[in-house]
């Protein structure tokens, strides 16, 4: 009981450490606890793209903290998995969360500009993103790679990342590769279109600041 009581405390001293610089803008905090995950996280989207980022999984780490900085979202989070077994959840539940962050976030989303696409080149890679923050979430995932590991990590969980946080952020998301050799670049180069086209997408368009964009009145 003893053990419990102080993991416990450790977590929650963990999770008071998250929060996002600064005062005002759009922000949310969500935490998420299961038998196979513990995460918490909480976003700016009117931020700078400072992050702080520990998931477990360095090269997950690393493309979060590309999404913040290309986003100009502020994003902190903590997760703990079960990291033991596979990488599988730990992956899948941080785009639930974040996703869970950035719907909050956008509240009724009356004011933003809702489309948002980028086409991003990293060296001999090009990739395609195209969003539209519709609150109607889907997923076209049009990328291939040529290994199924990067480092320690599954190239199919990728995937799952982009298919979770669409789900919960209420996303239509396109993710194109148009090619690429390199499968740290791919998957880097989709991070990095998702961030740019968010940063598009969920800014507040100053000649309809407080309409919702859409003819039904709501999204």
């Amino acid at each position: 009981m003893a053990r419990k009581a102080v993991r416990k405390s450790a977590a929650k001293a963990k999770e008071a450490d998250l929060t996002t610089p600064g005062t005002g803008g759009r922000r949310a905090f969500v935490r998420r606890a299961t038998k196979e995950t513990r995460i918490a996280a909480a976003i700016n989207l009117d931020g700078t793209g400072v992050y702080d980022i520990r998931t477990g999984i360095g090269f997950l780490d690393h493309m979060l903290e590309q999404l913040s900085r290309h986003s100009l979202i502020d994003i902190s989070l903590r997760a703990e998995g079960d990291l033991h077994i596979d990488y599988h959840h730990t992956t899948e539940d941080s785009g639930i969360v974040l996703g869970q962050c950035l719907s909050l976030a956008l509240g009724d989303r009356a004011g933003i500009r809702r489309y948002g696409a980028a086409a991003i080149p990293m060296d001999e890679t090009l990739t395609e993103v195209a969003l539209d923050a519709s609150n109607r979430p889907y997923l076209i995932w049009n990328v291939a790679f040529s290994r199924p590991k990067l480092g320690t990590m599954d190239t199919e969980l990728f995937k799952e990342w982009f298919q979770a946080f669409a789900q919960l952020g209420g996303l239509t998301l396109h993710v194109n590769n148009r090619y690429g050799d390199n499968n740290h670049h791919i998957v880097e180069s989709c991070f990095k279109g998702l961030a740019r086209a968010l940063r598009v997408a969920c800014e507040i368009d100053p000649r309809q600041s407080r309409a919702v964009p859409s003819t039904k009145g709501a999204l």
